[in-house]
C-alpha cells in the first residue's frame, strides 16, 4: 500500500517547471521580506478605499509600530494580538510585529467577550490592537487579562480627513492598561528601521483553531513554516516578483487571509483590501477599479457573485487564477464558474491552520480534474492511512490524510501536549480528512473524521457546541451536525438536535430561547439556524450518538 505514495504519482502532473524539491533560506520573515521594501519602494503595498499605501510607507509605519511595542515593554517571543477586519491597521500591525521579534495571533472580530478573553489569557497577549466597532467587547473583559496596551484603530484611519470632522470621541481607561488611538501613537514612534535579532526556529504566529474537545487551540508557526511556505507557494503559482495585484476577502485573523497577505507582500504584491467581504457590489467595484491578476476567496462568495449579471459583464481576461479554499468549490459549478472567467482558472487548494495552510494544491497551468483538491505540494509527503488501524490504504479507498512538509507545524499546539501529541505523530500531522487519491495522485475530500461544519470557510467544531448547549438548564441532550446550506452551495448549516428536560414545551418560544443564549455565548456563525427538538437520538451501542445518522435524519426534514 505505501508504494503507491512513495512512487509519487502526483509528480508527472507537475507544471513542466515545478520541482519536486526546493530549496529555502534559513531566515526570518522579516529578513525574507526585507528586499521588497528596498527594491519595490513606490510600489503599492495596498489599496483601501480609495488610498494607495506603498512599501516605503508600510515599511516606515510597520517600524513605528514595532518601535511601539519595544517601548511598551514587548520582548522576542511576546505575543500581540490583532483583533481586526482587515483595515490599513491589519498590514501595519502584522509586519511590524515581526519586525520587533514578537508573535502574531489573530483575533477573530467575531469573538464573544467570554471567547476574546479565553484567547488573549491563552495566548498571554501584551499588546491588543482593535477598532473602535470592537472596542465595547474588549472593554468587558480586558480588565481580567494580561494585556497591557490596547491600540484603538478606524475604519477611516489614514482616509483623508473630511472638512470640518468631528475629532474621535475618548476612549475608556481601564487600571494599569495603557490605550490609546493606533494612528496617533504611531506618530509618536520613530520610523527607523526595527530589527530584532531572532532564531528563523522561532514563533512567528500563533493562529487559534477549534478543537473536537475542550476550548479552541493556538497552532505554533514558525519563521521557517512561514517562509518556507512562501517560497513553495510562489514557485507553485509562478508568482514574479512585484509584479501581482491580488484581491481577497479572507481575513487577516484567519490563517487562509494571514499567510496570503503575508506571503504576497513578501513578493512585492499589490494587495486590494476588502474590508467587507458580504459587499459584493463593492468587490465588483474593486475588481472593475484596480484590475487584479489573482483572486483568493472561499467558494461561498464565489459563487454569490456568479449571481449577479455585474459580476458575469466583468472583463476577466487579465486575471491569471482564481483560487478557492478553506471548503471544497461544488464541482457542478466549477464549469459554469469557469464559463464566466476562463477556461482552467480555478485553483482549488486545500490545508489547514497548522500546515500555514496549504498541503495540496491543484496545478497553476496544469491538468485541473472537477472536484480534486490537487496534488501534494513541492517537498510535502502525503499518505492516507485507515483511522482505525493507522494502516495506509491503497488508491482509491477512504483514509486520512496525514502528511509531512517544511509548511507543516513542529512546536505544535500553545500549552496543549495532549492535542500536540493527538495531531503530530513522528513528524506527521493527522488532519482529520478522509480523502482517496486516484491513481494519477489527485486527492479529493470524501468527509471528515472530525465534527467539523464550514459555513462559509469559518470551521464549527460541533463538540464545541453541544458543550454550550448542555449547559443550558432546560436542555438535556444535544447533538450538532452539519447540513447543506440551500442558499450557498459548498457552505452548511449548524443544526442541533436537542432533547429537552422532561415537562418542558418543545415550541417555538423555547427555540427562541436558547437561540438568544448561544448568540450570548459563541461567535454568531457557530449558533444553530436550525434546532430540532427531538425524543431520542440514534445510539451505538456503547451509547455513542452517531451523528452521521443523525445527520441523514435531519436532511431528510
Amino acid at each position: 500500500m505505501e508504494e503507491a505514495y512513495a512512487k509519487k504519482p502526483w509528480l508527472k502532473f507537475y507544471d513542466k517547471d515545478i520541482p519536486p524539491s526546493l530549496t529555502y533560506p534559513s531566515i526570518t520573515y522579516g529578513d525574507y521580506i526585507r528586499p521588497i521594501f528596498e527594491k519595490f519602494p513606490d510600489r503599492v503595498a495596498f489599496y483601501y478605499l480609495g488610498i494607495e499605501v506603498t512599501y516605503r510607507e508600510l515599511d516606515a509605519l510597520s517600524n513605528q509600530f514595532a518601535a511601539f511595542l519595544i517601548q511598551h515593554g514587548c520582548k522576542a517571543g511576546d505575543t500581540v494580538g490583532c483583533h481586526l477586519p482587515n483595515v490599513p491597521a491589519a498590514y501595519i500591525a502584522a509586519i511590524g510585529i515581526q519586525k520587533a521579534g514578537c508573535v502574531f495571533t489573530g483575533v477573530s472580530a467575531l469573538l464573544t467577550p467570554d471567547e476574546l478573553q479565553y484567547q488573549l489569557n491563552d495566548s498571554g497577549t501584551k499588546v491588543l490592537v482593535t477598532m473602535d466597532l470592537l472596542f465595547g467587547a474588549v472593554g468587558k473583559v480586558i480588565a481580567d487579562t494580561g494585556v497591557k496596551a490596547v491600540l484603538v484603530t478606524s475604519a477611516t484611519d489614514y482616509l483623508p480627513a473630511p472638512p470640518g470632522g468631528a475629532p474621535p470621541g475618548d476612549l475608556e481607561r481601564f487600571p494599569g492598561i495603557e490605550v490609546a488611538r493606533f494612528a496617533e501613537a504611531l506618530k509618536a514612534m520613530p520610523s527607523d528601521l526595527v530589527r530584532v535579532k531572532i532564531d528563523p526556529g522561532d514563533n512567528m504566529l500563533m493562529m487559534f483553531t477549534g478543537g473536537t474537545t475542550g476550548p479552541p487551540k493556538g497552532a505554533i508557526l514558525t519563521h521557517n513554516n512561514i517562509v518556507h511556505h512562501c517560497v513553495q507557494m510562489s514557485t507553485w503559482l509562478h508568482v514574479v516578483a512585484g509584479s501581482s495585484v491580488i484581491l481577497t476577502a479572507f481575513p487577516m485573523f484567519h490563517q487562509a487571509g494571514n499567510f496570503l497577505s503575508l506571503s504576497h507582500m513578501a513578493m512585492g504584491s499589490s494587495l486590494v483590501v476588502v474590508p467587507n467581504p458580504r459587499d459584493l457590489q463593492a468587490v465588483i467595484a474593486a475588481i472593475k477599479q484596480y484590475k487584479p491578476t489573482i483572486i483568493v476567496n472561499v467558494p461561498t462568495i464565489f459563487l454569490e457573485l456568479m449571481k449577479l449579471p455585474e459580476f458575469r459583464a466583468l472583463d476577466f481576461s487579465n486575471i491569471d487564477f482564481f483560487m478557492s479554499g478553506a471548503s471544497a468549490f461544488p464541482a457542478e459549478n466549477i464549469k459554469e464558474f469557469e464559463d464566466i472567467v476562463g477556461k482552467n482558472k480555478l485553483v482549488e487548494v486545500c490545508g489547514m491552520t497548522e500546515t500555514s495552510p496549504v498541503i495540496t494544491s491543484l496545478p497553476h497551468l496544469g491538468m485541473k480534474k472537477v472536484g480534486s483538491v490537487g496534488l501534494p505540494l513541492s517537498d510535502t509527503e502525503i499518505r492516507l492511512v485507515d483511522p482505525e488501524t493507522g494502516k495506509v490504504v491503497g488508491v482509491g479507498e477512504p483514509g486520512e490524510l496525514v502528511a509531512k512538509g517544511p509548511q507543516v507545524f513542529t512546536k505544535g499546539y500553545h500549552n496543549k501536549p495532549e492535542e500536540t501529541a493527538h495531531a503530530l505523530r513522528d513528524g506527521w500531522i493527522y488532519t482529520g480528512d478522509i480523502e482517496v487519491m486516484d491513481e494519477d495522485g489527485y486527492f479529493y475530500i470524501v468527509d471528515r473524521l472530525k465534527d467539523m461544519v464550514s459555513v462559509s470557510g469559518f470551521k464549527v467544531f460541533t463538540r464545541q457546541v453541544d458543550d454550550i448547549l448542555i449547559e443550558h438548564p432546560d436542555i438535556d441532550v444535544a447533538a450538532t451536525v452539519g447540513l447543506p446550506d440551500p442558499k450557498r452551495p459548498g457552505s452548511e448549516i449548524v443544526a442541533s438536535a436537542i432533547i429537552l428536560k422532561p415537562g418542558l414545551e418543545k415550541d417555538e418560544a423555547m427555540k427562541k430561547k436558547i437561540t438568544a443564549y448561544m448568540k450570548e455565548k459563541v461567535a454568531p456563525y457557530k449558533v444553530p439556524k436550525i434546532i430540532e427538538f427531538r425524543d431520542s437520538l440514534p445510539m451505538s451501542a456503547v451509547g455513542k450518538i452517531l451523528k452521521r445518522e443523525l445527520r441523514k435524519i435531519m436532511e431528510v426534514k
